[in-house]
């Protein structure tokens, strides 16, 4: 298998992972604090991501050069979690993954201005399709709602943490240099829980822990080891092998899984009208993922040796 194709099998496990945490987020979201919880997952993640490296890669001292960098991306993905967490208090879970796949637009346009990578016209356009399929959800396919702009302030918060996780990804490969995917996942993984045990240290120490619902622990265990770890990692190896764009391509199956997670959950599926939008994120991904160039070839780039 192609450094490129494992790139993109890793990012489908990703958007199948990720959408979990919309159902079961959206649960726990109103039972503690945003910031405590995502300072205890990325805890958690960082000890799995950790011994999994030393079983694996290993951590070397190489690694810990410019530890700055590990800073500047533990900061942005804490950021989108914490924004999540809040929007989720109020925004639907299928609503919050329509809103998350804007987040290749954004992840194009920040690609270009850190890396200089290009978006080709067909990109642009599957790009626009899926914008549009996603806004098609956000408003609930309700022409009114759209032309009002009536959008609910959930969905708001959660699009800046969609910024912050689009700038992540270009930055992942600015800032790489040559680090095995586990091992400056790890780093990042670190320099986030270490930023917000700081930021959230009076909402942490004010949980009362011992007596959380479980429904709450199975969500903490869930989005750390599933939605944080795991996902972490597979967006930092893809990172390293697609376009900003490609990688981040694959938040357009997001809304589908959720759909799924949801019906799992016993709540239900969104309305017929609503599924249109669904159709649309669906088709830009299949543009998105098409060979670029005559030959259909991806760039191989320094990671793909790791």
């Amino acid at each position: 298998m192609t450094p490129p194709a494992r790139g993109h099998l890793a990012m489908l496990v990703f958007s199948a992972l990720v959408a979990g945490s919309f159902s079961l987020g959206s649960m726990i979201a109103n039972q503690i604090s945003p910031e405590a919880v995502t300072a205890v997952r990325f805890a958690i993640a960082a000890i799995v991501i950790g011994a999994t490296a030393l079983m694996t890669t290993g951590l070397p001292r190489s690694a810990a050069q410019a530890p700055w960098r590990y800073l500047v991306l533990g900061g942005l993905f804490a950021t989108y979690f914490v924004l999540m967490f809040h929007g989720l208090k109020t925004a639907p879970p299928v609503s919050a993954a329509a809103v998350f796949t804007l987040t290749p637009v954004l992840s194009a346009i920040a690609g270009w201005f850190l890396l200089r990578q290009v978006t080709t016209p067909r990109m642009a356009l599957a790009l626009s399709i899926g914008a549009v399929g996603a806004l098609w959800v956000i408003f609930r396919a309700d022409w009114q709602a759209f032309t009002a702009f009536q959008i609910n302030k959930g969905e708001v918060i959660y699009f800046w943490g969609c910024i912050a996780h689009a700038v992540y990804t270009p930055m992942v490969r600015k800032l790489n240099r040559g680090e095995p995917a586990v091992v400056f996942s790890f780093g990042t993984m670190v320099a986030g829980c270490l930023l917000l045990t700081i930021y959230a240290w009076s909402d942490i120490r004010d949980t009362d822990w011992a007596n959380l619902p479980m429904i709450v622990w199975i969500g903490l265990l869930y989005l750390s080891i599933f939605a944080t770890a795991a996902s972490f990692v597979l967006v930092q190896f893809s990172a390293l092998r697609l376009p900003s764009a490609k990688v981040m391509a694959y938040t357009y199956l997001v809304p589908s899984w959720v759909i799924l997670w949801e019906i799992a959950l016993g709540n239900g599926a969104p309305v017929a009208l609503v599924l249109v939008g669904v159709a649309l994120t669906c088709v830009a991904l299949l543009m998105l993922l098409r060979p670029d160039g005559p030959k259909g070839a991806e760039p191989v780039f320094k990671a793909d040796r790791n």
